[in-house]
């Protein structure tokens, strides 16, 4: 529906699991209640974006984490989110 109200196509929508499928022509993929299945969850690359939040800093899953890119906020981001001045990318790293 959003994609209509805003005159686009709607987005690619795969019900099925293309792990191991030959790569596509996506620039983005999302996933969603991915955790469900040991085996898949182990299998996925997933990077993680925030700005150090507390909730972020002090969750367990920050020791499967790999940092892999640091960035500077611009002074508005910095002043809508309580003064954070940089966001981090990480890797989920299940193998840790």
């Amino acid at each position: 529906m959003n994609s209509e109200l805003n005159g686009l196509q709607p987005p690619v929508c795969l019900t099925h699991n293309i792990m191991g499928s030959p790569p596509a022509a996506f620039h983005l993929i999302l996933l969603g209640d991915m955790f469900y299945d040991q085996s898949l969850a182990t299998s996925l690359h997933i990077l993680i974006g925030d700005p150090g939040r507390a909730q972020f800093e002090e969750h367990a899953i920050r020791r499967l984490l790999r940092p892999l890119a640091q960035f500077e906020l611009p002074d508005s981001v910095r002043e809508e989110n309580y003064g954070l001045s940089c966001s981090g990318v990480w890797n989920y790293t299940p193998e840790l």
